[in-house]
């Protein structure tokens, strides 16, 4: 595990000012260039650190992959806010640095980027949710195309995500098999192709079904922000959600959150009204950024491998390079990691 002395360390900041960072302190006074420097950093410990890459399994042809365009569906505040792009990010450079390959970056704007750029590039990599318009005009305009984190649904589209749905439903097994029995969860709508889509979101239509189907759904138990480019997802949104799940009559006895931002947020309402974690409510969340591990108590939390997610698209993009013809959708299965917010299976 990666040490809150070791970032700061890598960074030249202090221990405290690195901690400040990762919980989200507001009343905090630091240069965003400096912040960026501590959630990448974090980031990248946390997975670079413990493994060994295997050099023997390198890349089918690295000199095709002469330059990389990365398409964002986040503006740059919105990635530091939420250090799981960060990872799928890194993934893509750190991979494309062992190539040696020129990478372009776009964030989100209200413009498509410039089409002399795509068309000028090996590939593009296209992180996060994009419209249907937005999909059609970058296949126009690319060699070749491959999603990160987005599923677009097409068998001649290459993607590589995980299944948020499937790991909801393993989480609300789990809370079952650990005795919890009133299950709230925090999360969004989704938005996509301009619009906003009530109770769409994976991780949502999975709790919904699951509660139905074991005759347990309470809909006062489901909490929902609306969704635009990941902003509803921030740990005030998950603040102002828990809040209404404490005003209920009977409580959630433990809370599912849609990432750990939202977390983060549903610990300070719930230490504000003087529960503990888990002994009160319990809280379950996904993504497992850096911070989840330093949180009072340590945050039990899916793993979704960004960073794999990243490297695999940079894979994807290779074999296209080399000759590959047909689309190809790659599924990274996801880890639930127990730690202290929640009570664990005995089972397990």
């Amino acid at each position: 595990m990666v040490t809150i002395k070791e970032i700061a360390k890598a960074v030249g900041v202090s221990s405290a000012t690195v901690s400040r960072v990762l919980n989200y302190d507001p009343a905090l006074s630091i240069s965003p260039v400096k912040r960026q420097a501590i959630i990448e950093t974090a980031e990248a410990l946390n997975y670079e650190t413990p493994r060994n890459r295997n050099k023997a399994n390198g890349p089918v042809a690295p000199s095709l992959l002469t330059k990389l365009v990365i398409v964002h569906f986040l503006e740059p505040s919105d990635e530091i806010a939420d250090p799981y792009y960060v990872g799928v990010r890194l993934g893509i450079e750190t991979r494309c640095r062992d190539l040696k390959t020129e990478i372009v970056k776009v964030f989100h704007s209200d413009d498509l980027p410039e089409a002399s750029l795509l068309e000028s590039a090996s590939g593009v990599i296209v992180i996060g949710k994009h419209s249907d318009h937005e999909i059609a005009w970058l296949r126009q305009h690319a060699r070749h195309v491959v999603f990160a984190d987005f599923d677009p649904k097409s068998d001649h589209l290459d993607s590589v995500f995980s299944d948020v749905g499937l790991a909801t439903q393993k989480i609300l097994d789990s809370l079952k098999s650990s005795g919890y029995k009133r299950i709230g969860f925090i999360g969004s709508h989704e938005s996509l192709n301009g619009s906003v889509q009530h109770f769409a979101e994976k991780r949502c239509v999975a709790f919904i079904d699951w509660q139905k189907k074991n005759g347990t759904f309470d809909p006062d138990l489901l909490v929902l922000a609306d969704c635009s480019n990941g902003q509803s997802l921030r740990l005030d949104t998950g603040y102002r959600l828990a809040q209404d799940l404490l005003a209920l009559a009977e409580r959630p006895d433990v809370i599912v959150t849609s990432n750990d931002n939202m977390a983060i947020g549903a610990y300070r309402a719930l230490q504000e009204a003087g529960l503990s974690i888990p002994k009160d409510i319990a809280v379950i969340s996904f993504n497992d950024i850096p911070v989840a591990q330093f949180l009072t108590p340590p945050l039990t939390t899916v793993r979704i491998h960004g960073e794999h997610i990243g490297e695999t698209a940079v894979d994807l993009l290779l074999e296209r390079l080399s000759g590959r013809s047909y689309g190809k959708q790659v599924r990274i299965a996801t880890e639930l990691i127990w730690r202290d917010s929640c009570r664990k299976p005995l089972d397990l």
